[in-house]
């Protein structure tokens, strides 16, 4: 006998099991469906065992560590959420940390888009995977930022700045908390554009690069504008433009770079994300906490005084726009040249 033809005979398919076969199979499938739901259920309440760290990648001050210590004071997780600072290399030194965590959701970091999709086009050698390394939890916030000038340059809006940086070629000098921060490349990206020159200056920080575009020793950035708007309403700097598309409902009279420089955007972004294989019942968990934070109507209108729009996701939406923003600011790097000293 043929073997097809023997397996065919002492092989029943599911349409040839008798009726009380059928009833125990769909029994016993039924049973796995609710323990694999008790499995994940008890996951998420077991969730979490200890304080929580939140990796802030650039100094205190700043918008990433503003909306870390939001979601820090508002987070009703059962344990505390520490807020920890970990500055350097554009970023890369915090998101590397916490990319080398243990995958329990018991270490967070507030990802920007410098440290999960420009500083991968920026660096020739990166120490963690922007993508493979870490599990998306939420989007929380986008901003434009805002180019703004020390108080003594002697121009009042974009076309005479690009004019007195033609008329004066690397003169001036732009600063930036870091390379492959947003700050940076809209910088890169301005001089890309209009075909001027300016020498670029990184810190370690915003706080350190503040004092010196106040004093003069740098005289442009495009600082957030979360950090940026309130001194410039202070008088202590100068707001010329902000780096997105439209304007910001909190700053309607300052207009868009592009504006007077057609196609220029640039919107930074922060997203929450942790390290790679946490169980996606914390996951879940964590996205569900960060969502209903970010949605409290006083933290809203925090967000909106300081120049912030709430950006909230679900873990798969973070992941396809984190995929776009890699493709995007990978182009804007090669075509202005940039690169991490």
């Amino acid at each position: 006998m043929p073997i097809k033809h023997f397996r065919s005979r002492i092989t029943p398919t599911l349409t040839q099991l008798t009726s009380p076969l059928k009833r125990q199979l769909g029994l016993s499938l039924l049973l796995l469906s609710l323990g694999a739901f008790s499995t994940t259920s008890a996951v998420a309440q077991a969730f979490p065992t200890k304080p929580l760290r939140l990796v802030v990648t650039f100094p205190s001050g700043g918008a990433p560590d503003i909306l870390a210590r939001l979601f820090s004071e508002k987070a009703q997780l059962g344990f505390p959420v520490v807020v920890d600072n970990r500055p350097g290399a554009g970023g890369n030194i915090g998101a590397d940390n916490v990319a080398k965590s243990p995958g329990d959701g018991h270490t967070l970091v507030m990802g920007t888009v410098g440290t999960h999709s420009i500083n991968g086009a920026l660096y020739e050698k990166m120490p963690y995977d922007m993508v493979k390394d870490f599990s998306p939890i939420s989007l929380i916030a986008s901003a434009p930022n805002l180019l703004v000038v020390n108080n003594a340059l002697p121009v009042k809006n974009v076309p005479e700045l690009i004019a007195y940086m033609k008329a004066n070629p690397n003169k001036l000098s732009f600063g930036s908390p870091g390379i492959g921060t947003s700050v940076h490349v809209s910088g890169e990206l301005f001089k890309s554009l209009t075909g001027t020159t300016m020498e670029h200056v990184p810190y370690k920080g915003r706080q350190f690069a503040i004092p010196d575009l106040i004093g003069g020793s740098i005289q442009v950035m495009f600082d957030n504008m979360p950090s940026a708007l309130p001194m410039a309403k202070e008088g202590k700097i100068r707001a010329l433009a902000q780096t997105t598309a439209t304007r910001s409902p909190a700053a309607p009279d300052v207009p868009t770079v592009a504006e007077s420089v057609p196609g220029f955007e640039a919107t930074t972004w922060f997203a929450m994300f942790a390290p790679a294989n946490v169980p996606r019942p914390v996951i879940d968990k964590l996205n569900a906490e960060v969502v209903r934070v970010f949605k409290l109507p006083e933290v809203q209108e925090r967000l909106k005084t300081l120049g912030l729009d709430p950006v909230l996701s679900s873990p798969a939406e973070l992941a396809r726009y984190q995929a776009s923003e890699i493709s995007k600011w990978a182009k804007v790097v090669k075509d202005s040249g940039a690169k991490a000293q």
